[in-house]
């Protein structure tokens, strides 16, 4: 009942109210995105969602798109703002995330989506992740987020799928907010680590 039907009605909901809350942040953050990016607050990227159907996910932009010499991009560290420094420590650029949830791409408690790329390299149990809606925040999140290895959070994906409950969501949700508020676990350079899907995972395929 909760996974199949109470579930969507709570996401849609909290994410309507979480919207019109947090809209004076969320155009204030787009304005200043708006000049540190040259004009893009805003990130789009195709991910994976239930069923491995492609979404565009909605992100606010923290990198501008300086290139070197022969107009390749620079590195993420050399790329990221000032504000989008900022952005990212307050976990400010999920927000617009919320739209995703409107729509029905995405879910508040979920496995994160990744990268369309990887798609090829998940095990038959890691497929599980993709059963369900992806989430801004999920069960990896809350248990190390970018600090543990690629294993580690595809299991625990896994592990959220086979046990989902709305007790568990909300567990979930309480402790992102903790670890939202003491900025626990939060990357800011992005690329930093593991960012690509276990290179191991590549070559043994190939």
């Amino acid at each position: 009942m909760y996974k199949n039907f109470l579930k969507r009605i709570i996401d849609f909901t909290a994410a309507a109210i979480g919207f019109l809350l947090l809209l004076p942040v969320f155009i204030l953050t787009t304005v200043f995105l708006y000049f540190a990016n040259d004009g893009k607050p805003f990130f789009f990227q195709l991910r994976p969602g239930k069923n491995e159907r492609i979404f565009k996910i909605i992100k606010f932009k923290t990198m501008n798109d300086k290139t070197d010499i022969d107009g390749k991009l620079l590195s993420d560290a050399q790329r990221l703002t000032a504000t989008g420094a900022f952005v990212r420590k307050t976990s400010l650029d999920e927000i617009p995330q919320l739209l995703n949830i409107l729509k029905g791409e995405m879910s508040l408690i979920g496995p994160r989506p990744l990268l369309v790329e990887y798609l090829p390299y998940y095990r038959e149990r890691e497929r599980l992740r993709h059963t369900v809606r992806p989430g801004i925040t999920g069960l990896a999140q809350v248990n190390g987020r970018n600090h543990i290895n690629w294993d580690e959070r595809l299991e625990l994906d896994a592990q959220y799928v086979e046990n989902l409950s709305f007790k568990n969501d909300v567990g979930i949700l309480f402790q992102t907010v903790k670890n939202v508020i003491g900025r626990k676990d939060i990357m800011v350079i992005p690329g930093e680590k593991f960012n690509k899907l276990d290179y191991d995972r590549k070559q043994d395929n190939g």
